[in-house]
């Protein structure tokens, strides 16, 4: 049965294979249109980018070491489920890596007029690659009516233990924010 995370919880990864699910729905009106990307930014104990391969997105959809791969983007969030998912492989995972920070940026958001205030049923989840079940859920509920991005989870190491938390942090800032935060 998976837990079911709040904001700030956190709780280990007992699977060496698992995906990262991210899920949402826009609402009508002027957000229809909204384009939602996520990015696993792959981090040193520094936390900053190993280098910029280890940020993995819609244009780099693979780490350098293949333990992290993203799904590609979805434009629209239509349809049931996750909208977008980050594979991962604790295995392959560079020994210089400890941390994923997984944010989701409304694309040109600003401009449009958007933010997350518009958007709704959206989660971060954690599913067993090899049984399928999720593990572990965190769905958001507070209101983000101006933030136009949102960190909304990490995997981290501790004592050798990858671990995940739920962060909801959300910001009115762009993907270049995340950028020059977690750039060298």
């Amino acid at each position: 049965m998976a837990i079911n995370l709040k904001k700030g919880q956190r709780a280990n990864i007992e699977a060496q294979k698992f995906n990262v699910g991210l899920g949402w729905d826009v609402s009508r009106g002027a957000a229809a249109s909204a384009d939602l990307d996520v990015v696993a930014f792959m981090i040193d104990e520094e936390e900053k980018l190993i280098s910029d391969d280890f940020m993995i997105f819609y244009n780099q959809l693979k780490s350098p070491d293949g333990a992290v791969t993203h799904s590609g983007d979805n434009l629209t969030g239509d349809g049931d489920g996750d909208d977008e998912t980050i594979m991962i492989d604790l295995g392959n995972i560079d020994s210089r890596v400890q941390q994923i920070i997984f944010t989701v940026t409304i694309h040109e958001g600003e401009e449009k007029n958007q933010n997350f205030g518009q958007v709704r049923n959206s989660y971060i989840r954690i599913v067993d690659s090899s049984s399928k079940e999720e593990m572990m859920i965190y769905e958001l509920d507070e209101d983000y009516s101006v933030e136009t991005s949102i960190e909304f989870g990490r995997l981290y190491k501790r004592s050798g233990q990858w671990k995940f938390e739920a962060m909801g942090t959300g910001y009115m800032k762009d993907l270049q924010h995340f950028v020059d935060r977690y750039q060298r």
